[in-house]
């Protein structure tokens, strides 16, 4: 019984969550950037493209799952009708409400499938019609509950910008480096203030937030390691993910410690010190480094006006850029982590990267 709880939760939360967050990144985050590009004078084109892409997310997350889920090809294709009727009729909640009813669908869809001599009819329509319904009848309500949490993510945040500061750059981090999607999660809970519901400032600052702490570990890992990884480990943890570094964190969890203390420090300076805010896409603040996206998600925040950004953006917000995401997370890490070698608490090798 444990084992095949631990083989759904895996099939399910990393592998299928895994896949969903790259379907954003093929979609909604991509089609970001095609936007910013767009903004550029004569380059308008580049916008009406990155918008098309934008709205075939709901559609690319759910191909994306049912294909991790080792679907067959009809169920596959029919998923993307579901994940797009998902993401339209959850709302706020769309990437949520994707990831719930693209797994039932592309499970019962896989019930079918390739069980009987008119399979091309009868496996699109066992998939369609449980997603479609689910969609219709369960979106709505998960749209809704999301909007309910990020509504006191919002609150709790504008209440008490230290505390949440602290709580979620943590938190977000840690995901981040865990073989689950911190992305997601940050687009699930609409962490942006370009989210057009209550508290939408508390959100901004929730987000700025998750960047911090997401860069904290990323940069964190790839500056405490450099020893074992010399440049290859700091671009491939850097730019890339520190989830890379999950295998030595089991055997090794004290490693974790000096990363995670960073990111205790940078979210706090940024939401209250830097006055950092979010307005880009909630997928943004979920990824970093990787790609520089995070950053990348601060600035078209602060410029493109579809997102809402009404404050200024001074030389503080820059140098709090550089600080937040490369320059503390790099130093406090350096820091920490040569505090627990001193003591014994880590010994080199424990970071070594596999090649």
């Amino acid at each position: 019984m444990k084992e095949t709880v631990k083989k759904y939760l895996h099939r399910y939360f990393i592998e299928a969550m895994g896949a969903m967050a790259l379907g954003l990144f093929a979609s909604l985050l991509i089609g970001t950037i095609f936007n910013a590009i767009g903004m550029i004078p004569h380059m308008e084109f580049m916008g009406k493209i990155g918008a098309y892409a934008q709205a075939m997310a709901g559609a690319v997350m759910a191909a994306a799952m049912a294909y991790s889920l080792k679907a067959h090809p009809l169920v596959i294709f029919t998923a993307a009708a579901v994940g797009h009727a998902a993401n339209t009729l959850g709302k706020a909640g769309g990437p949520l409400a994707v990831f719930f009813i693209t797994i039932v669908a592309v499970e019962i869809g896989m019930l079918v499938s390739k069980k009987t001599k008119i399979d091309i009819i009868v496996t699109p329509f066992v998939t369609l019609f449980t997603g479609g319904a689910l969609a219709l009848l369960v979106a709505p309500h998960i749209g809704t509950l999301v909007g309910f949490i990020s509504k006191f993510i919002g609150w709790a945040a504008l209440q008490a910008p230290l505390v949440a500061g602290i709580i979620i750059s943590v938190v977000i981090g840690i995901a981040l480096t865990l073989p689950i999607s911190s992305a997601a999660i940050c687009a699930g809970l609409t962490l942006t203030g370009s989210a057009l519901v209550d508290n939408s400032e508390g959100l901004a600052i929730a987000g700025a937030a998750a960047v911090a702490g997401c860069c904290a570990q990323m940069v964190g890992f790839a500056v405490i390691s450099f020893r074992e990884n010399k440049w290859s480990g700091l671009l491939s943890q850097g730019i890339g993910t520190s989830m890379l570094q999950m295998p030595n964190i089991i055997k090794h969890p004290q490693i974790w410690i000096a990363p995670t203390l960073a990111s205790a420090i940078t979210g706090p300076l940024a939401v209250c010190v830097f006055d950092l805010r979010m307005y880009g896409a909630a997928i943004n603040s979920g990824m970093g480094t990787c790609g520089l996206l995070g950053p990348i998600g601060l600035i078209l925040g602060w410029f493109d006006p579809t997102y809402g950004y009404t404050g200024s953006v001074g030389v503080i917000h820059w140098i709090g850029l550089a600080l937040i995401c490369f320059i503390l997370p790099a130093v406090l890490s350096f820091l920490f982590n040569e505090i627990l070698r001193m003591i014994g608490f880590v010994k080199d090798g424990y970071m070594k990267l596999d090649t």
